[in-house]
This record gives C-alpha cells, structure tokens and sequence, in this order.
C-alpha cells in the first residue's frame, strides 16, 4: 500500500475525527504516502502535520459541483492505490465510484457504495463511537485496537497564546452550527459570573461568534474575561486548550479539539445525546445533560435549527451549578 486517499469533507469535528485513521494507517504502514480530502477551510487543521503528504480542499461555498469535477481530475492524477471514504454523502461516493482508484472503501450507506471494492457497515448504537465507525474501515488491514484523534500544535502556535496562559485560566466556546445544541448566552453569563473573578476566561469560536462571545462577556460583567473568537487557527485555539485549567464547551468543534489534545473537557449536551458517537474522548472528560427525562430529547441526530416543542427545555433546564463544579 503506497498512495492512500482519506475522504471526509464534513464539518470541523468530523475531520478531526478522521485523523485516527491516518495515525493507524502510518503505524501500520510507514511508507505509505497519506493524503487527506477535507472542506475547504479545514485544512490549516493539518498544517505540519507529520503523517499526511498532501491535504486537498473541495470547496463547497460557491460553484462547489464544478469544483468537484476539477476535484476529481485531480485525484485521478495522483494515481492512488486505495481511497478510504469515510461519510455516506453521494458527492464523495462518486468522487471514489469515477476516481480510478484500485481499492475503494468506505460505508454500505452512502449511495454509490455498489462501486465500492470493500463495503462496511455503518452503525449508530450505543457504545460505537464515530473513530471505532472510522476505523472499521481499515481493520481488515490492520488490528482491532482503537487509536484516538490527534493534532499537532506547533511551538509556534503555542508562543502565539502564551499571553493568555499565566495564573488560572479557562476556555469556554459558546457557540454551534445549530441552535439546539447550543447552551443558552444568558446561562453561559451565568457560569461565568459565579467563577473566580481573579481567573482569566477566553471565549473561543470563529469570526461569526464575536457577536456571541462578546454578548456573553457583557452580561457576565467579568472584567478578565477576553474575546478570541476569529482571532485564532485551530491550532492556537487547540494549543490553548492544552494548558487551560478547564475548557467548556457544546457539543462542537471545540469539544473534538480538546479531544485531539487532550485536554480536559466539560460538554454540555442539549438536543442531542452522547450515544449517538461523538462524544469527547479525553482523558479527562465530564458530559453535563439536564436531570430532566423529556420525551423529545434527541429530537435529531446533529441537532436542528430550533427546538421543535418551543421550550428548550433540553438545555434550559440544565444548572450551571454542575457545570461550575468542573471550575
């Protein structure tokens, strides 16, 4: 095996969450040159990375089905011997079904899957976490033994957040892609409020969540609280983490970070539930859910746009006295 393509061009977790593959693949085989498909944006989560050859970007924000044929001209140039498809969409089924490539693998839910040389199933239950899913598809070539998520903070990206590293500190990142996984502004404030005044909180999140996160500063009244949402990579933002007392978090991006880290996690699950697989996998994590038993908690598997019953009671009925316990 000497040219190996991996698929997954999801959101920021999912490509974190991708990484225990290509960490397997070198430790199985430390020839092969590894190369990486993700969305564009994602990339710079790889920069340095010591394992992957090559990170190549669809771009899917504007004239994204165009760019897919030129995608696809390009995996068909690099001659790979063997494609690991790690999501169930069709685009990347027919990147893999028109590539070329000899041995194509990936899951018995995406579409094109008939085109597939080696087709697993894909399963969501209880116990199976998203990496064990990941790597199922390589187990006929390696081992059952499970490898976590892992990126690679340079010292440069940690020179870059010293600044915020001396006396206690911790990371809180409010935000989310969906509403319903989303922990109110007013109780994140409320956390906040109730820490240690003399400890420093950064507030994490990309360019869009500086409205969130500076709202949240605001009615927390905490005078060491500090607002970094855009102005750190990834990989700063995970550098930080590293070092951070505690990180706070959503079932999110920032949750994967910590995982790949691993730093300590506190996650605060609102619609959706640990069970479905992608939960923190630090060595120090907690999962904070409401005490409550509600008959539409999931009400999805990624979450949704707004709470279908109108209460929000998923996540408003959780008490931040449980959360500040983790402080």
């Amino acid at each position: 095996m000497k040219n190996i393509l991996i698929i997954q061009t999801a959101s920021i977790g999912d490509a974190i969450l991708a990484t225990p593959v290509a960490e397997k693949l070198h430790r199985f085989y430390p020839e092969a040159r590894i190369s990486l498909l993700v969305k564009k944006g994602n990339e710079s989560l790889f920069s340095g990375h010591p394992f992957l050859r090559e990170v190549l970007t669809w771009d899917k924000s504007r004239k994204k089905y165009r760019n897919l044929l030129s995608l696809l001209l390009t995996i068909r140039k690099r001659r790979y011997d063997h494609v690991i498809n790690l999501q169930r969409f069709a685009s990347t089924g027919f990147l893999v079904a028109c590539s070329g490539i000899p041995r194509r693998t990936g899951f018995d839910k995406n579409p094109f899957h008939f085109f597939y040389t080696d087709v697993i199933p894909h399963e969501i239950g209880e116990g199976i976490h998203e990496i064990d899913r990941n790597l199922r598809l390589i187990g006929n070539m390696t081992d059952p033994s499970r490898v976590m998520p892992r990126l690679y903070p340079s010292a440069a990206d940690e020179n870059a957040v010293i600044q915020w590293t001396a006396g206690k500190f911790y990371t809180l990142s409010p935000a989310s892609l969906w509403f319903t996984k989303q922990y109110p502004p007013e109780k994140w404030a409320e956390l906040i409020r109730a820490m240690d005044p003399e400890s420093t909180v950064c507030l994490l999140g990309s360019e869009e969540d500086r409205n969130l996160c500076d709202h949240v500063i605001r009615m927390s009244g905490h005078q060491r609280s500090v607002n970094l949402a855009g102005r750190l990579t990834f990989l700063q933002s995970a550098a930080l983490m590293m070092r951070a007392r505690m990180n706070f978090s959503n079932d999110s991006a920032a949750m994967h970070l910590c995982s790949a880290v691993n730093a300590p996690v506190t996650v605060i699950y609102c619609s959706t539930l640990p069970s479905f697989g992608f939960g923190p996998l630090s060595d120090d994590p907690v999962v904070i859910e409401t005490p409550e038993k509600l008959s539409c908690r999931p009400c999805g598997l990624h979450g949704l746009t707004a709470c279908p019953e109108k209460h929000f009671r998923c996540a408003t009925t959780i008490p931040p006295a449980l959360i500040l316990a983790r402080c």
